[in-house]
């Protein structure tokens, strides 16, 4: 087992275990106790009370945060024509068709999200063993197969995330950074937590969010209170 550093054991010490904190409280301790030497990324953890092995209870989404990830992502668009056009105009770092798809089975994989339109998906899903692996497979579900490739370049450019939960009934995705300041942090944890609320499926009874927890890239995890939460809910 890798033990902890020092530093770790330090910042560790700062957060109470057993407190939920409120949503302005865990933004503010979250950028506090991110004391690496880089500007280390925030994620949200979020455990449900969900069985993914059952179909209906399978829960997978997109979200666009208001103040991005942090991080511009790299698009890779499948489309022809006029669609390809457009998505190049919306932003696209690479566009193509069939030789798009054979640069990726050749092992070129510098892109971060993959949209196409469906007129394109017979390519593409021949490319399942190379981008399904690495949650890149485009989806209608979470809008990476559209028609609209301009409109899904520019949400993916802007801080769209995917999401799906675990074997375990968990999700884990990137909020922002450390350098955000505290109240566009807070916006995206909302977002995201207000996405999760719409995505809650009809068979699961009683408690659907058991816990949710923000952390830094080198910090703890700082649980949050979900009623301070479903309180600041628009």
């Amino acid at each position: 087992m890798a033990r902890m550093s020092k530093r770790f054991h330090q910042v560790k010490e700062s957060v109470d275990k057993d407190k939920k904190y409120t949503l302005d409280e865990s933004c503010e301790l979250v950028k506090k106790l991110a004391t690496a030497g880089f500007d280390e990324t925030v994620e949200i953890a979020v455990s449900l009370n969900v069985n993914p092995k059952y179909a209906d209870q399978m829960v997978r989404g997109s979200c666009v945060l208001p103040n991005g990830t942090g991080k511009i992502a790299r698009v890779a668009v499948f489309a022809t024509g006029e669609k390809a056009d457009q998505a190049k105009e919306a932003g696209a770092d690479v566009v193509g068709d069939e030789d798009l798809a054979t640069r990726i089975q050749d092992g070129w994989l510098e892109f971060d999200v993959v949209i196409a339109s469906p007129d394109m998906m017979r390519t593409v899903g021949k490319l399942g063993r190379v981008l399904g692996p690495r949650g890149l497979m485009p989806n209608p579900k979470i809008g990476t197969v559209t028609e609209e490739v301009a409109e899904a370049v520019a949400e993916a450019k802007a801080g769209k995330i995917t999401f799906r939960v675990d074997k375990t009934g968990n999700l884990h995705v990137p909020v922002g950074k450390a350098s955000f300041e505290k109240e566009a942090l807070a916006e995206n944890v909302m977002s995201f937590f207000e996405r999760v609320l719409q995505l809650r499926p009809s068979t699961v009874k009683g408690q659907y969010m058991k816990n949710i927890s923000v952390s830094s890239t080198m910090g703890p995890g700082i649980k949050i209170d979900v009623n301070d939460l479903r309180a600041q809910m628009r």
